[in-house]
């Protein structure tokens, strides 16, 4: 959520943000709320005024009485009654202004970063780099589930019977390498000065709404029926939401923190839901990163982010490319974000493996999350970017690691992680 103030005093900027998100048909909810916060400050006015005057006739009051004028002082109160009446008729209005406002103001787009590459969707999204050679074997590297099938690694079929289509068990040597690359990833970031937790998995609507857009909440989130609760999709918004109408001392900053959870989505699209494979799925593991700091810091904090995603992925030995969202890629919320594509030597393309983004103060403004600064408080910027997601990281993993006999070599930096192991070796 942008600042009122920009869209009072350049609501020709807010426009133009919203025709380069190539979304103009929120264009019309610039215009409504300078027409609703025009009728909202004229209600603060009136309320001002009805006050002032209530103040003046309540004083003539307790002169009246004083003085023995108990007639005089009854017509001086009638006429309190009616400021009180009318002043709950004008507040009851505030009310409703300040509640159509922030719903409008709720669904605007926070405004982007100049840099960011204007286009309609992921199709015009823009590559800036590539880490590691994309190599092509001369041997064939079967699907996915095929090669988790040779080691007895994955039953989605039983999945099926419990739990529907979008689930599945990882078994064995394979579930082990899953938890490996979580386990790395943990203390590769808390070698790198994040403090590491263990969030909340379900949160509250009010934290739901503060941490995202209404349209990506309908599209993810799982409800708890009959309770105030969500599934996470992402630890990032029980992280963010751990500082919900906090007010943090500007020393404390940057606060920077990695998080184990799993995440549930519905996935809810044209995309669909991946049958057989584990590309695309109801439930997986994640292990995030977050930083609050400075708002001078956030460009910073962005490119250090990004940049510790792609040296995880190289450890693995897994080549990858950073992406840069276009506009209409780019989620309300966002200022900057960038997505991490790993290396598909079967497909012979990148998919996307991480995602790293720069909120600006949206998530705070929503959020109520301010610093205490020597000259008053203000909205400090959240930052968010995936570590690791598996099962969609593991199929990096095992794609680049599998060799021509069927094994697939431990990417050294998790053999620890692993007994020592060096090679997984088919069973069947």
């Amino acid at each position: 959520m942008i600042d009122i103030r920009l869209v009072r005093d350049n609501p020709e900027l807010v426009k133009e943000n919203i025709r380069k998100k190539f979304q103009d048909h929120k264009l019309v909810l610039v215009d409504e709320v300078l027409e609703l916060d025009k009728k909202n400050r004229e209600a603060k006015l009136n309320g001002d005024n009805l006050r002032a005057d209530r103040k003046k006739l309540s004083e003539q009051v307790g002169q009246l009485m004083k003085a023995g004028k108990k007639e005089e002082a009854e017509k001086i109160r009638q006429e309190v009654q009616k400021i009180n009446d009318a002043l709950e008729e004008n507040e009851e209005l505030e009310e409703k202004y300040s509640e159509e406002i922030k719903s409008r103001m709720m669904k605007i787009p926070n405004i982007m970063d100049p840099f960011v590459p204007i286009g309609k969707d992921d199709s015009e999204n823009v590559e800036v780099k590539r880490y590691g050679e994309p190599v092509v074997p001369d041997y064939e590297i079967p699907y996915h589930a095929d090669i988790l099938n040779t080691f007895n690694g994955l039953d989605k079929e039983s999945a099926g019977r419990t739990s529907g289509v979008g689930f599945y068990y990882l078994i064995g040597d394979i579930a082990r390498l899953h938890e490996a690359m979580l386990a790395y990833a943990r203390d590769y970031m808390i070698d790198n000065g994040f403090t590491y937790c263990i969030p909340p998995f379900m949160i509250r609507s009010d934290v739901v709404t503060g941490v995202m857009s209404f349209e990506e909440m309908d599209a993810m989130m799982y409800k708890i029926e009959g309770e105030d609760l969500f599934l996470i999709g992402t630890s990032e918004h029980s992280m963010i939401g751990k500082f919900k109408d906090q007010i943090i001392k500007k020393d404390e900053l940057p606060i920077c923190m990695t998080s184990y959870s799993p995440c549930f989505r519905k996935e809810i699209g044209s995309h669909g839901l991946e049958e057989r494979g584990l590309y695309r799925v109801h439930q997986f593991e994640k292990q995030e990163m977050i930083v609050l700091c400075e708002p001078e810091d956030s460009m910073n904090w962005y490119n250090k982010m990004k940049d510790l995603s792609i040296k995880l992925f190289r450890n693995f030995n897994v080549p990858v490319r950073q992406l840069d969202c276009c506009s209409g890629d780019l989620a309300d919320l966002k200022v900057k974000s960038c997505d991490i594509e790993a290396w598909s030597p079967r497909q012979k393309k990148y998919f996307e493996v991480c995602s790293c983004s720069t909120l600006g103060d949206a998530q705070a403004r929503r959020l109520g999350i301010r610093v205490k600064g020597e000259k008053g408080n203000y909205f400090l910027h959240t930052l968010n970017n995936t570590v690791v997601a598996s099962p969609r990281g593991l199929i990096a993993v095992i794609e680049n690691n599998y060799n021509e006999d069927g094994s697939i070599t431990v990417p050294e930096v998790l053999r620890p992680y692993m007994g020592g192991k060096e090679k997984l070796i088919p069973t069947k």
